[in-house]
Order: C-alpha cells, then structure tokens, then sequence
C-alpha cells in the first residue's frame, strides 16, 4: 500500500482552509459535509460563490492574513487549495513546522494525506485512491461502486447501529454475534434498502428473539476452490466464503495475493504439501478442520485450482461428513483450464482434440498407473498435473505406446501469475526441456496437436521471454 487507510473525525474539530477559489471550494465542500469548524485563508484570491455563501451564513470563518503557526495550535487537519505557487509554499512550510497534518491540492509530494473519492451512504463511508497517481481512474471506480451500491443504504446501518446493544446483550461471544449479523443483512432486515424501515427493524428482532440466536454456535466447513493463482479468477462465492471464514486451512500454492481476499482478522494456517516439504499430514489436516468446525467456527479450507481435480477435496469431504460436520464446495478454476487459457492453447479443437484427459505425474516408485495406450491416441488432449519430476517417464510411456516423438508438448509454469512461462516443443524432448530451462513449478503438462495453436505471438507481448521454443 502507498499510505495507510484510515477515516478522519472531523465533526466539531478545527480545520484549516488556504485558499477561495473553485478548488477550495470543492474542498471545503467535503470538510462542512464532515461536520468540521472551518477557519478560510484566502490569500488574496478572489472568493468562490459557494465559499462566500459559506462564510456569510456562518459555516466558515474568514482570516484575511497569512496563515501562522498559532493557526494549528488545536487544527484537526490544512487543506492548501491556492493557486499562486509562492503563496502556496509558505503555507506549506509554516503549517509543517507546526506539525499540523497537511493536504497540498495538486502537489503530492507535500501531501501528509489524501483524500479519495468517496461513496458516501453514510453512515457507509468508501474511499478510493490511487495515491494520487490516476485521480480520474479513482473516480471511474467510484461511479462504478456507486451504480452496484442501494441508495438507501446507510439506512441499513442505522437500523444495525440502534440494535447493536441488545443483540451484544443476548449474543456476547463475538462468533455468535457475528453470525446474527451476517443474517440480519442477509435475510429480510435488508428490506430497509427498499424503504421499508419498520419491517427490516421487525424481521432484526425476530431474529434476535428467535431460536437460533440463542442456539450454540454450529461450525462447517467450506472447501474452497482458489482457482490457477490470479485473483481475478476467484469466484464470486469464493470471495464470500473466505471473507465469512473464521479459520482459513490454505495450502502452499495459495499466494499472498489470493490472501489478501481473506477476512483481515480470520486465523490463518499453512497447511501446504509440495514434494519433498509436506508441512503438515493430511490426517492432521483433517483433524484440524474438524477441531475447529467442532468449536463453532466457519472453516475455509483454501485450495489452488479446484479441490476436487487432484486437490483431495473428495477425501476431505468424507471424512468430515463421516463425522457429522456439515461440508460445502465451492469450486474454482481448474489448473489445465488456467494454463490452456494464459498460453491460447485450446484443450478441445474440432480438427485436433476431440477429448481431454486429465492425469498426475506423481507417483511413488514404477510408473503412474494410467492407460498409456488410450492417451497415445491422436485426436485429444493429454493435461498433466504435478508431472514436472516424472515428465521423462510419461514422455517415454506415451511413446513406447504408439504416440509420435514429435507429437508437440507444452509446459506452462506457474500459469496466470504476472511471471507465468510457456516452454513449447516435442515430446521426446519434453524432460531435457524442462531441465534446461530449470523448471521448478508448480507446472502442467499439456500433450497434444493443440498445443500447435499456442498464442506465442500474444504471450510475448504480454510477458516478455516468456515463451520458449525447442525442436
């Protein structure tokens, strides 16, 4: 982050104003909005109609002289909105000196803070800011928030502000007090966003009153299908399930960005297993999910790719059902799916693949047990997971079983991330590949004539020297 998020109490504190012109009217528009005692420094500027009306009704307070560093004695916050350079300088400098919080319109670099653009629903506050980079793109965002956002929605959280006593009151632990809320604005409370307040007050104490706010807390187990690594290619019900999670499980694939989606104060705990380096059992996993859905909480067990295409999804969901923990998938993108798509391979193509398979590469000791003379046939799409260590092996079977040494291979590592690679060539070249160019993974395998279809022209524009090409 550039600056730290955060929101000013302004209502009945003493902020400063440099200037009167069109700028500072538009942010002294933003201060009396906020409820701040306004003092206006014009500077010689001639005043701005709505600045004028401000000071004549007495909701600012003009002081025709420089500002002073007494100004900042008990000052909240300076706003310098002045055109003249000079002028602007000074009380820059003299504001800093008092160690008064200043905001420079249009000169970044003296900014202690910014102010974003803003959706107000107040009581709902968002603020949107790009650090001062792209001030226009951060208020394409906010029209964007805006038109998804009900109108009446700060309504909403009046009826939840007069109601938090009483449901602290009944529902003291913070899991269960939690949930009631995530009801309220789930369920027919959130009626207030159409206008009817007394039914969302009713239905909010139907549901405080109720049986199931006064019920234990019953925990379940959500297994989350991540997706390939982008953020962008979570789902929806994804990004809900996370930010609900009281207990995130995530394995080691799952970057810091993915992360960053989870609820600020969920726990978190690596579970990865990667060859070589399993941190932890998959028996102590499930141990885990269940010892927390047991204790009442939301568990999210956060996979890479989807959890029920060799994530072990299925597994976990046996064993936690055998035990009466209430289970629900929410899947993701796919591995091979990802890949096919950041590379413009094609897994089906009318003239070239007509089936896809999906298959591991890992196995311990011999060869994975597959049927090699079935995916050596033309016309389909052999996609190998966690096949990077035992590409030579699966290179040699295909082959042994009728499948041309020719046939082309891609492997696309550490796919839709921003340092994603394709490496593209034959299939008896396919190890030697790997090794020469270090691949280290997490990597797919994707064998077939569609690989031919590669989009190497576009990949290369996007992420230079990422595709590579072997004979």
């Amino acid at each position: 982050m550039e600056g730290l998020p955060g929101l000013w109490r302004a209502r009945g504190r003493d902020a400063l104003l440099i200037g009167g012109g069109e700028t500072a009217a538009r942010k002294l528009r933003f201060l009396l909005r906020a409820g701040a005692r306004v003092r206006v420094f014009p500077t010689g500027e001639a005043l701005h109609d709505e600045v004028s009306a401000a000071i004549d009704t007495g909701a600012a307070v003009r002081v025709d002289r420089p500002v002073c560093a007494a100004d900042g004695a008990e000052a909240l916050l300076a706003i310098v909105a002045v055109e003249d350079e000079i002028a602007a300088r000074a009380a820059i400098a003299v504001l800093k000196a008092a160690r008064v919080p200043v905001n420079a319109v249009d000169r970044p670099e003296a900014c202690d803070f910014l102010f974003p653009a803003v959706v107000d629903r107040g009581p709902v506050v968002i603020g949107i800011s790009t650090g001062g980079a792209a001030p226009v793109l951060a208020r394409r965002v906010r029209a964007a928030v805006e038109s998804v956002l009900p109108a009446r929605l700060g309504r909403l959280a009046e009826v939840a502000a007069g109601l938090r006593g009483a449901v602290k009151a009944m529902i003291p632990d913070d899991p269960g007090c939690r949930r009631f809320w995530e009801a309220f604005f789930d369920g027919p409370a959130a009626d207030v966003l159409a206008g009817e307040e007394g039914r969302a007050r009713e239905a909010a104490l139907k549901l405080l009153n109720g049986p199931a706010a006064q019920a234990p807390a019953h925990g379940r187990v959500v297994i989350v299908g991540a997706g390939p690594g982008d953020p962008d290619l979570l789902t929806l019900k994804a990004l809900q399930a996370m930010q609900r999670a009281d207990v995130v499980l995530h394995d080691s694939l799952i970057g810091p960005q993915i992360l960053d989606y989870v609820r600020r104060d969920a726990e978190r705990i690596a579970v990865g297993k990667r060859k070589g380096a399993h941190s932890l059992t998959q028996d102590t996993i499930n141990a885990l999910m269940a010892r927390h859905a047991a204790a009442g909480r939301v568990v999210v067990r956060l996979k890479g790719g989807d959890p029920f295409v060799f994530g072990r999804g299925g597994e976990e969901k046996a064993f936690l059902e055998a035990r009466g923990v209430p289970v629900e998938i929410v899947p993701g993108v796919t591995a091979a799916v990802g890949a096919g798509a950041v590379a413009g391979i094609p897994l089906t193509h009318r003239e070239d693949a007509q089936s896809v398979t999906f298959a591991t590469g890992w196995f311990k000791g011999g060869a994975p047990d597959l049927d090699w003379s079935a995916l050596a046939r033309p016309g389909q799409t052999l996609a190998v997971y966690m096949g990077v260590g035992t590409a030579g092996v699966i290179a040699e079977r295909l082959i042994a079983h009728g499948a041309p040494a020719d046939r082309p291979a891609a492997v696309v590592e550490k796919a839709t991330l921003p340092d994603q690679r394709v490496l593209i060539g034959r299939l008896d070249g396919l190890a030697r590949l790997i090794a020469e160019r270090q691949v280290a993974g997490p990597a797919l395998l994707i064998v077939g004539d569609v690989v031919r279809r590669a989009d190497a022209a576009r990949l290369a524009e996007t992420a230079p020297q990422a595709v590579a090409r072997s004979a």
